[in-house]
Parts: structure tokens; C-alpha cells; sequence
């Protein structure tokens, strides 16, 4: 019997798709949480909703950091 030869395949795509997928999973949840929360208290206590908003966007821009920090991951490998 002959021995079966396997082609080395790259799996380098594969690994950045996957890593940059579940980096987005998380990010994805907490901007979901933290907007609905956030409008939620709006809701509650109309006044308050200019600094409520003030501090969602500082929030989202802290979350969406971690997408960016998969994405750079994703290309490191």
C-alpha cells in the first residue's frame, strides 16, 4: 500500500475570519445592552437624557474599541 499524501493546506483565511468573528460577538452584545439601557433610563427620567446620551456614546465608543482590537488581531495572525 502506498502512503497517503496529504497536501499542507493554509488555514491562515480561516483562522482570521474566525478570530475576527468571535471578537465581534462580544462588542455586538454589549452595544445591544448598553443602547437599551440607556434609552431605557431615558424612558425613566426623561431630564436626564443629555447626559444619558452623552455617556451611551462614550460607552459605544469604548465597546467598539474591542471590535477594533479583534480586527487588528485578526490581521497579526
Amino acid at each position: 500500500m502506498d502512503p497517503i499524501i496529504v497536501d499542507p493546506v493554509d488555514l491562515t483565511p480561516l483562522a482570521q475570519a474566525l478570530v475576527y468573528g468571535l471578537a465581534a460577538i462580544g462588542p455586538a452584545l454589549g452595544i445591544g445592552y448598553l443602547v437599551g439601557k440607556a434609552i431605557e433610563s431615558m424612558a425613566r427620567q426623561p431630564e436626564t437624557a443629555g447626559m444619558l446620551r452623552t455617556t451611551m456614546f462614550l460607552g459605544i465608543a469604548f465597546v467598539e474599541a474591542l471590535a477594533l482590537f479583534g480586527f487588528v488581531l485578526a490581521f497579526i495572525i
